[in-house]
């Protein structure tokens, strides 16, 4: 499958947090869901080419926020500095402000009021978001990339490493506080790279992207399910639909379970990469009978 990329290059730059949100004005959005977007078929395309999507910066890891009237996403601006973007319907029009200076690798809770940003995570507030504050024990010392909590709390995370051979954990919360973190099970832990996990509310499924012998180039996104005695099943690759010889990555699938978004990188370092959306039914094509 051949995709149309929007060309924009991206230097590494130092990220430092700010706990302050600016204003960006209204913005122009067509009328109905999705930022008024015609939704894809089993075929990828760019989501909300110069809304989200732009030809002057680079915006990656996008995601909707419970309600499905707001839309996250990180862009690097002129300057070149990272930030946490959000498009919101309030006040009877669409606004753009900016969440979090340097904000890096989120997700956010199912109930849209936290967002995790690797060890930290906010919360909303009445009047925006609150300061960022670390998770503790027993992430505190663990090099968590990217962090996805199920509706009940469980944290799934992965692990940055110089092998990238850390295997996908998870973390109950029992009795208000965080067990010590278990892997999921060897098949999270295939390859070199096993990295940026999204957890289904309910636990059903994950997905994540990871470099494994048979992908189809770089890192793909892969799927696995939990069976009813509680143990997950073999890591399924998504198959050429979604996965190309570029690169994906940064899965998320939107809160009415409708769409899968994700990250396409055609080059090293992230120096072209667009945010792309597809029909979750492959969800469901995938789920063992």
């Amino acid at each position: 499958m051949t995709y149309i990329s929007v060309p924009i290059i991206l230097l590494f730059s130092i990220l430092a947090f700010s706990s302050k949100s600016y204003s960006q004005g209204d913005i122009s959005i067509p009328d109905g869901p999705y930022l008024g977007q015609t939704p894809p078929g089993s075929t990828p395309e760019i989501f909300a080419p110069g809304i989200v999507n732009t030809e002057e910066f680079i915006e990656i890891e996008g995601m909707f926020g419970a309600d499905m009237n707001t839309f996250y996403f990180v862009r690097r601006d002129e300057k070149e500095v990272y930030s946490l973007n959000v498009i919101e319907y309030k006040n009877n029009q669409w606004q753009k402000s900016i969440v979090k200076q340097g904000g890096s690798e989120p997700s956010i809770s199912p109930d849209g009021k936290t967002i995790y940003f690797a060890n930290n995570y906010i919360e909303r507030t009445s009047d925006g978001w609150s300061e960022l504050t670390n998770h503790g024990a027993p992430f505190k010392d663990i090099a968590i990339m990217r962090l996805s909590a199920s509706a009940n709390g469980t944290y799934y995370f992965d692990t940055y490493t110089k092998k990238l051979d850390t295997p996908i954990r998870y973390s109950r919360l029992i009795n208000g506080k965080y067990e010590q973190p278990k892997s999921l099970g060897p098949q999270f832990g295939i390859g070199r790279y096993n990295a940026h996990p999204y957890i289904a509310p309910d636990e059903s499924y994950i997905i994540f992207d990871s470099v494994r012998d048979g992908g189809y180039g770089s890192s793909d996104l892969y799927i696995s399910f939990r069976a009813t005695d509680g143990s997950w099943g073999p890591a399924i690759n998504m198959g050429d639909k979604i996965n190309t010889a570029a690169s994906e990555k940064n899965p998320s699938v939107s809160p009415d379970g409708k769409f899968i978004f994700f990250d396409w990188r055609t080059k090293p370092r992230n120096e072209d990469v667009t945010i792309y959306w597809v029909d979750a039914q492959i969800i469901e094509a995938l789920r063992p009978k």
